[in-house]
């Protein structure tokens, strides 16, 4: 798949401007904070629907303004396509895919497709497991766009199950335990389509980022990445899920209307990554850790690609400067002209010669874009 153009409309720092992609490489350059991550965040909402950044909608229109508007052209094998998102200060947002308003949002996910590796990523191993959860659902909402819907129905029940515990708490009325079961099973249900998905997706990932992982380190090291569900996984079966998720929710009853909260669900599920047997965090230098991230990136773009028959786009965002000069050699060589590139730099002086030949370079300067 190929962007063809992107054209920003009071987003973020932008006015007004469109960019026309004329290369498989494109850096974007500037110093900090001119807008050269807006606009790969523009292309990672057309591609997800949410931000890395965790930004709300109020954040991405321009200060003033009440809309901002995301447009790009893309080409896939299929055809060319026409994306819109239009962003509101105060309402929803909506979505347009070749100019016709779509009702459903997750018919607007799957057309664009695109890994983003940006210096917060390098959080995957050291920060907490949220990080690690929420990386896991951008990528399985490009795997299969229904779980972004799956995803939104669980959080919906656990919101409102949340809500229930706390007004018993708050109000020390007897609990009424059929209210209770009933949400108990709405979780288990939801929750149970959650798990299923996010422990296929992470054994197909894991073996492609064991072997990346082994080529970057040279086979020095194993990385091994295992999904660690909240509920005890025996058995990937429907029925088996539910059940254990159950059982588990009974345990814990009465923890649950102690403290008013959920303490049972896929909210609360790890990914453990260990390199050599050990926990990556722990494990040694950032250097280590970045390798490890670097993996998981490349083996998110092999798998995309493999389940959506073309490769993705990747959005490179200020991470070259906190990879070596080898790690960066292997991301580059890696990528080649496979998978359109759009990548920010504070300077150029970090790519090789034959790169810069390659590629469209494009400066940044306060929401300004002038092509080289």
């Amino acid at each position: 798949m190929y962007l063809k153009t992107l054209h920003l409309r009071q987003f973020r720092n932008y006015q007004e401007q469109k960019v026309e992609f004329t290369a498989a490489k494109t850096i974007l350059v500037g110093n900090n904070a001119q807008g050269k991550s807006n606009l790969l965040e523009a292309v990672e909402l057309l591609a997800t629907l949410r931000s890395h950044r965790m930004a709300r909608d109020r954040d991405l229109v321009q200060e003033g303004e009440d809309i901002a508007q995301i447009n790009a052209t893309l080409e896939r094998q299929t055809g060319i396509s026409d994306l819109t998102l239009t962003l509101r200060r105060n309402g929803r947002r909506s979505v347009a895919l070749n100019g016709e308003s779509i009702r459903r949002q997750i018919d607007f996910l799957g057309v664009l497709n695109a890994v983003q590796f940006s210096s917060l990523d390098l959080e995957l191993v050291r920060g907490g497991p949220e990080g690690r959860r929420n990386w896991l659902d951008t990528l399985l909402i490009q795997l299969e766009p229904v779980y972004a819907h799956i995803l939104q129905q669980y959080n919906h029940v656990l919101r409102q199950r949340n809500a229930f515990l706390k007004k018993t708490q708050d109000s020390a009325l007897s609990v009424n335990s059929s209210e209770l079961a009933i949400w108990d099973a709405q979780l288990a249900t939801t929750g149970t389509r959650v798990i299923r998905r996010r422990d296929r997706a992470i054994q197909r990932l894991a073996s492609i980022a064991t072997a990346w992982h082994a080529s970057i380190s040279g086979s020095t090291e194993i990385l091994q990445i295992k999904y660690v569900p909240n509920i005890p996984l025996e058995d990937n079966q429907p029925e088996q899920v539910q059940q254990a998720f159950l059982a588990k929710i009974q345990q814990r009853t009465v923890a649950e209307l102690h403290q008013g909260t959920t303490l049972v669900g896929p909210h609360r599920d790890e990914v453990e990554l260990t390199i050599n047997q050990t926990p990556a965090r722990q494990y040694g230098s950032q250097g280590q850790q970045r390798t490890l991230v670097l993996a998981l990136k490349l083996a998110e773009l092999q798998l995309i690609e493999e389940v959506v028959k073309e490769p993705p786009l990747l959005l490179l965002d200020d991470v070259l400067a906190e990879l070596d000069l080898s790690r960066q050699n292997q991301l580059l060589d890696a990528i080649q002209d496979r998978f359109q590139t759009l990548i920010t730099t504070t300077h150029l002086g970090s790519f090789d010669s034959q790169w810069l030949k390659s590629s469209q370079i494009i400066f940044v300067k306060a929401g300004e874009i002038m092509q080289h």
